[in-house]
This record gives C-alpha cells, structure tokens and sequence, in this order.
C-alpha cells in the first residue's frame, strides 16, 4: 500500500514537472479556491442556520414591527445576515477566472520552450520540443479544468446563497406585533 503511495506521488509530481512553475501556481490557486468554497459550504450547513435563527428570535421579540425604526432594523438583519452568506465569494469569482489565464500563461511559456529548442537545435531536438509542447498543454489544460470545476460550485454557492438570503426575508414578516 505504502509503494503504491509512493508511485502515486512520484507520478504526481512528475506530471507537475511536466507543466512548469506554472502548473504549480495554478494548484495554489486552485487549493486556495477549494479551500474557500468548502468553507462556505461549511457555514451554510452549520453556522448558518444559527446566525439566521439568532436574526429571527431578534425580530420576533420586537414588540412591534411595523415603524420605520423597526423596518430599518429588519432590513439590518437581513443585511448582516447576507453579508455573512456572500462572504469570499467574489473572491471565488475572481479565482474561476484566474484559472484559465495563468493556463494560458502557461501556453505562452511553453511555447517559448519550444522556439528557444528550435533556435538552439534547429529542430533537431524532438525530445526537447516535446517537453515545451507539454509545458504548453498541461497548464492549459488543468487551469480550464479548474475553472470549470469552479464554476458549477461558485453556481451552487451562489444559488444556496440568494435562496437563504429569501428565506430570511420570508421569515421576518411585519405582521404579529
């Protein structure tokens, strides 16, 4: 099992090799934009729910709830709760669309690996051309399949987000006061 680790890991490593310093920004990137987005799908399914019925046993304590001082301080709930909610997500959005520019960062670098084997062998040199075309092709590759994989979750994010967001607005209602 522990070889099987070990093969694993070095296989992983080469193919990060493979792709260049690159390569290796975007994994940082792309563990940065997991780490986030699994921090918010944390709070929804824990702190959440307790922060909204905090907001709610607020509103409803309120002897009476249709003023404009108690309009103000609904829409201040609602407010505080929405910011907690939206919280590092245009971070997430600026992160999605990093991705496929430091791929293509990636596909210029390459590209220059490879010229500079042709201005040096003139042509000679398959095995080295090759390497470039990889240093092309795999950021390429990993910063799109990052992005997309980015995308479906910042979506899921964003609609959890807008739906939580209503439901508490549904929930603190002006009348019973």
């Amino acid at each position: 099992m522990a070889d099987l680790a070990l093969d694993a890991f070095n296989r992983l490593l080469q193919f990060m090799d493979a792709g260049g310093w690159v390569l290796w920004v975007i994994a940082a990137v792309t563990f940065l934009m997991w780490s986030i987005i699994i921090e918010r799908a944390w709070y929804f399914h824990t702190g959440l729910r307790r922060d909204i019925d905090e907001a709610i046993a607020r509103w409803t304590a309120r002897p009476e709830r249709d003023s404009w001082q108690s309009l103000s301080i609904r829409r201040l709930l609602i407010s505080r709760i929405a910011l907690d909610i939206r919280h590092n997500l245009p971070l997430v959005k600026t992160l999605v669309a990093l991705c496929p520019l430091l791929g293509l960062l990636g596909t210029v670098t390459g590209m220059i690996d490879v010229f500079n084997v042709l201005s040096v062998t003139g042509g000679g040199d398959a095995r080295a051309m090759a390497e470039g075309v990889a240093r092309a092709t795999i950021p390429t590759m990993a910063g799109m399949v990052a992005a997309l994989a980015g995308v479906f979750a910042d979506s899921y994010i964003e609609r959890v987000a807008l739906r939580e967001t209503q439901l508490l607005e549904d929930h603190l209602t002006r009348s019973g006061g």
